[in-house]
């Protein structure tokens, strides 16, 4: 059931007595962090159509049309579900978006590159949809997993050097919200200057032999599109002598978990960094 229908002044209101009508009820998600945001709000039943790159959650996948790829649209199917909010994500998206708008519809386009952003981007949207609540109850289990990983943090008596591979050819470090995790679960970036990049290019690493010499302690991978093979970055000319090499310390994060500038990256994105920590923590 959608909302508990009453009348007030000639208006049908929800329970919470905002005027339901004036709010999407039927949105498509390019991307798969807005999905993810209105299921864990309890507003799933306004998703009509969702990326056919959304793992999260698995729900989504079994339940919500797909109607597009990270980078193009499929205006017939977008058509017949009559959305009344389409919500993108990026740069990247921007051409997509233009043409959606070209054709009528209202598209909101997100660009959150940290982690103030992903928590800002939730306001906002629990904002847009009239659930204002929720969304602040979202943020706030949130905020608890961040408070919780800073805690680990201020117990470690040494914070390790990591090294976050986004992409192997070219190497490129990681994104703003990635960088921003590792620090607060206790890890010293071997790349701080990388990290406010927001666009791959500004985040590659042009000689790999820079890596060996800032001698991660932690090596954590994810490459967007294809598996992580630890194995094969450990055997790169003159890698065997990294800590995280020496000591066994190379680690996959799956994309879904944290290349997701969404709840996935402050959740298990979040737990699997500490998670990689603290097995180095204790084979110290």
């Amino acid at each position: 059931m959608r909302f508990i229908s009453s009348i007030v002044n000639g208006f049908p209101v929800g329970w919470s007595g905002v005027n339901m009508s004036e709010f999407p009820e039927r949105i498509i998600c390019l991307t798969e962090e807005t999905t993810e945001a209105l299921y864990l709000m309890a507003e799933d039943w306004r998703i009509v159509g969702i990326s056919g790159f959304t793992v999260r959650p698995a729900q989504a996948r079994r339940e919500k049309p797909k109607v597009c790829t990270f980078l193009e649209a499929k205006i017939d199917k977008i058509q017949a579900l009559q959305p009344d909010l389409i919500l993108g994500f990026s740069d990247l998206q921007a051409d997509m978006a233009r043409d959606l708008v070209k054709l009528g519809f209202e598209v909101h386009v997100f660009n959150q590159r940290d982690v103030a952003g992903i928590l800002r981007m939730i306001r906002m949207l629990g904002g847009m949809i009239g659930c204002a609540q929720k969304a602040e109850r979202l943020l706030a289990q949130l905020q608890e997993r961040l408070d919780r990983a800073r805690h680990f943090a201020a117990g470690l008596t040494q914070r390790p050097r990591v090294f976050f591979e986004e992409w192997d050819d070219p190497l490129i470090s990681s994104i703003g919200w990635v960088s921003e995790l590792i620090e607060i679960a206790g890890g010293t970036l071997c790349f701080p200057e990388l990290g406010a990049g927001s666009l791959a290019k500004d985040r590659i690493i042009a000689d790999p032999n820079e890596v060996i010499q800032r001698a991660p302690d932690i090596i954590l991978g994810s490459w967007c599109g294809k598996p992580f093979r630890p194995k094969q970055v450990m055997a790169r000319p003159g890698w065997s002598d990294i800590p995280a090499v020496v000591n066994g310390h190379v680690y996959e994060i799956k994309s879904a978990l944290i290349l997701q500038p969404g709840p996935a990256a402050l959740t298990d994105g979040l737990d699997a960094i500490v998670a990689a920590i603290t097995r180095w923590q204790k084979s110290r």
